[in-house]
């Protein structure tokens, strides 16, 4: 569970809850069934004729990565492809496939794999890199659906407020409606507003994220198995792989690293 997401969504309904009711107003003033109609039902059909099905679903269910993840964690990527360059230069490569095999990892055992089976550095390459770039592709399809739908969310609230607009002016002989008529009117944009900034466009964002992460995590796995196919120092590997890492995160490490060693020690 990523509690920021959790927390910046409970603590916005809080806020929102609060600005809405303050000075005695009643919550039931925000709620119109038509503007819901309009807002929410007319950017979800529209969502529906801009996207293919499967891609719809699919980015529906790309939700559950803006609240639920399990963050690849970069120091133990880093440690794990370490740990295989020396095993690999004690026992020699064939002794990493039970070992990638372990990792759970599909990207790093494909790539394990590939260098065990005597592939070509190139090919390897060229595969790996294939299907990073597939991967951010799949990224960039479920943010891009968010995005439309954060795009459409405020235009049919637009919409929705047009129409209440209609229907006042065509009553204009009953001035006690014009009040209450403008307010529903207005309720469908204040939807669409909502929808957009407090939930596609946060969604987006984190997706977003999401992917960078995955994609820095992929590319420190393509660079480790390269240099573990070259037969390249342990030392060296590891210093390579941190260059991926900000100036701080890289001190990070390597007092993680101390500290087990110590411990270890101990």
């Amino acid at each position: 569970m990523d509690i920021a997401t959790l927390f910046g969504l409970i603590l916005g309904v809080v806020f929102l809850y609060l600005g809405m009711t303050g000075g005695g107003n009643s919550i039931r003033l925000y709620y119109d069934l038509p503007s819901i109609m309009i807002t929410v039902g007319g950017s979800f059909c529209s969502m529906l004729i801009n996207f293919p099905l499967s891609q719809f679903v699919s980015g529906l269910k790309s939700i559950k990565w803006a609240f639920f993840t399990k963050a690849l964690s970069v120091s133990e990527v880093i440690n794990n492809l370490v740990g295989f360059a020396e095993k690999a230069r004690r026992e020699g490569l064939l002794a990493l496939e039970e070992e990638a095999q372990q990792s759970g990892d599909p990207f790093l055992q494909k790539g394990i794999q590939l260098v065990v089976d005597g592939t070509d550095p190139e090919l390897v390459k060229d595969i790996l890199e294939i299907e990073l770039a597939f991967l951010e592709e799949r990224h960039k399809a479920n943010k891009s659906f968010f995005d439309s739908w954060a795009a459409l969310a405020p235009a049919f609230g637009m919409i929705g407020t047009i129409i209440g607009l209609i229907q006042m002016l065509s009553n204009l002989q009953d001035v006690s409606s014009i009040g209450p008529a403008m307010a529903v009117a207005l309720v469908t944009t204040f939807y669409g507003a909502i929808m957009a900034n407090f939930i596609f466009i946060p969604i987006s964002g984190k997706l977003a994220i999401r992917s960078g992460e995955e994609v820095l995590v992929r590319q420190i796995m393509i660079e480790g198995i390269l240099s573990i196919q070259a037969g390249e120092n342990p030392r060296i590997v590891e210093e390579k792989l941190k260059s991926f890492l900000p100036p701080k995160e890289r001190a990070a490490v390597r007092r993680k690293k101390g500290t087990e060693e110590v411990t270890t020690g101990a």
